[in-house]
């Protein structure tokens, strides 16, 4: 089960109920039910405005049905919801630290890397100790 999904609209801060999507070589707009996940090249949107979508001129909507209530968690969601509770309690404690906080699980751990090294566009600067 995920996060609640917002609209993709600037400054609007309703749930998402449908997902739209543009097939650029037809010239189509397909409005649907909520994706299960969330796609980087799709768009999730309110009922207020998957209902006044409009598209370019010479462009089709294609509109497909909508549930009429929201899909609820099945067994299966809450299943696994359940386990993955069992197993994180399951995990002894991370040990504590000189200062009295606990220590980050060491799989959780960034792997080390030098000063002043770049991962992607952002930079790793230590403290001085």
């Amino acid at each position: 089960m995920g996060a609640i999904r917002q609209c993709s609209r600037s400054a609007c801060r309703n749930s998402a109920v449908a997902t739209l999507t543009y097939v650029y070589a037809d010239s189509t707009a397909v409005l649907g039910p909520l994706a299960t996940y969330a796609e980087p090249h799709c768009y999730d949107l309110c009922e207020q405005h998957a209902g006044t979508l409009t598209v370019p001129r010479g462009w089709e909507v294609l509109r497909l049905a909508m549930p009429a209530t929201a899909p609820q968690p099945g067994p299966d969601d809450l299943l696994a919801l359940a386990h993955a509770v069992r197993e994180a309690a399951s995990r002894p404690p991370a040990p504590e630290t000189p200062s009295g906080q606990r220590a980050v699980h060491p799989a959780l751990e960034a792997p080390a890397t030098p000063e002043g090294a770049r991962r992607g566009h952002l930079r790793i600067l230590r403290e001085p100790s």
